[in-house]
């Protein structure tokens, strides 16, 4: 039997704090790589999305028998076509240059993509892309854009 003055102590196992910055430290190091990486992968996804509407649209604005320039109908007028728009699209009257119209796409005042150096989307009957960065930077070459790069 156990006398009454006998103490018995149980182990715990705990992280060390060398252990714990140690941790911490690699976090860190992932967080400093994969942030920019994903934010840059977020901005591709939303640019494909603007030339995919843009291509959508103009389909649309072919296939519709008016002289008159149509009004693209919900779920055109925006990408992506379903759920929160990143950009807004409208037809452009014809000009001299455009062959008959033109549709652009532009971000959203409150989106992600307001400050993208891309900016607007630009698409013509002639099949000429191009962008517009209304911020007053240069906007990147249209094949980067694009993601024809």
């Amino acid at each position: 039997m156990a006398s009454p003055n006998t103490t018995t102590f149980t182990s715990t196992s705990a992280f060390t704090l060398i252990e714990l910055m140690i941790a911490l430290a690699i976090a860190a190091t992932l967080a400093v790589f994969a942030v920019p990486s994903y934010r840059g992968h977020i901005a591709r996804t939303h640019r494909i999305d603007a030339a995919s509407a843009l291509y959508r649209a103009a389909q649309f604005v072919e296939g519709a028998a008016s002289d008159d320039t149509p009004a693209l109908p919900a779920g055109l007028d925006q990408a992506p076509q379903f759920g929160t728009p990143i950009y807004s699209l409208r037809v452009l009257p014809a000009d001299d240059t455009n062959g008959g119209y033109a549709i652009e796409a532009t971000p959203v005042q409150a989106g992600p993509m307001r400050d993208d150096p891309c900016g607007t989307f630009t698409l013509d009957a002639t099949g000429l892309r191009g962008n517009r960065n209304e911020t007053g930077g240069s906007a990147p070459a249209t094949s980067e854009c694009w993601n024809t790069a």
